[in-house]
């Protein structure tokens, strides 16, 4: 893991607490695991030659596999094991074991969104659960990349009636990267991620531009990149009220009311979907 103490002096391979991000120093990572929810996993993203969505955390690997290449090295390995629909509690007591197994030198964790998204939020548990799962990969020689989202309220008035979790969501999550050195992607103040185009029908999942977005986003946060992802995009075609409306109700019957159904149900989208890639797999650098 790459550190750097409070003057700026690099620390080496340690695990050390209460220290400030590394800006722009330069870092090569050989393992990387990336844990979550649906979001990590990659959905509605392009498709891989296996069939699963690629996402933004396989296109950050590629980016560190060419990174790694200019310094030396000839690939990196990677692990996904992130899954779609988990609470926040599921990730951390069955996926940071499994990351923790593989002894990464970094991890991206994103989950919390679906917490926020039912009935219950309780707030106590989940700072624990992400403190001591942050703590485990920390003591365990990994850096940690969290993730601060963005105010759903600027994209849908459904959407919007979440706004305070994911508010108080965030400010668990840089309570917690303080604490541990974790560097953060902060999406509240990036104007750029409220254009639909970024967001798949589903107005929950990226799309793949969005995912592509997400990976220069992570890019910038591990200091190895610019903030240049936060420029809007060029406007695209004007949408009038009539036309907002039927999507409106297009994306209700489509994803809404199969949404409710199966939280009535107690049936989550992910009860049948296992990890894309539970073990190491390498990355060379592109071309």
């Amino acid at each position: 893991m790459c550190l750097v103490a409070a003057g700026g002096e690099a620390l080496g391979d340690q695990t050390l607490f209460m220290w400030r991000p590394r800006a722009s120093l330069r870092c090569v990572w050989k393992r990387y695991v990336a844990i979550g929810d649906s979001f990590t996993e990659g959905l509605m993203d392009e498709a891989r030659d296996d069939g699963r969505h690629r996402g933004w955390a396989d296109r950050l690997a590629q980016k560190l596999a060419d990174h790694a290449a200019v310094e030396g090295l000839a690939s990196i390995s990677y692990a996904n094991v992130a899954i779609r629909g988990r609470l926040l509690a599921d990730v951390m007591s069955q996926q940071v074991p499994v990351a923790e197994a593989l002894k990464p030198d970094l991890v991206s964790l994103a989950a919390g969104v679906n917490d926020c998204l039912r009935r219950e939020f309780p707030v106590a548990e989940i700072a624990t659960d992400l403190e001591v799962g942050v703590r485990r990969l920390t003591e365990g020689g990994a850096h940690v990349l969290l993730f601060a989202y963005g105010d759903p309220s600027r994209r849908s008035r459904v959407l919007g009636r979440i706004k305070e979790r994911i508010v108080v969501l965030n400010a668990i999550t840089e309570d917690v990267a303080q604490r541990y050195g974790c560097d953060v992607v902060r999406y509240w103040d990036a104007a750029v991620m409220d254009d639909d185009r970024l967001w798949d029908a589903d107005r929950l999942h990226l799309s793949p531009r969005g995912h592509a977005l997400a990976a220069e986003s992570a890019w910038e946060a591990l200091g190895l990149g610019s903030a240049q992802w936060r420029t809007p995009l060029a406007p695209g075609p004007h949408r009038g009220p009539i036309d907002r409306a039927g999507s409106d109700l297009a994306w209700l019957k489509a994803h809404a009311l199969p949404w409710i159904g199966r939280r009535l149900r107690g049936r989550s989208s992910g009860d049948s979907v296992t990890p894309k890639n539970p073990q190491w797999v390498t990355v060379t650098a592109s071309g």
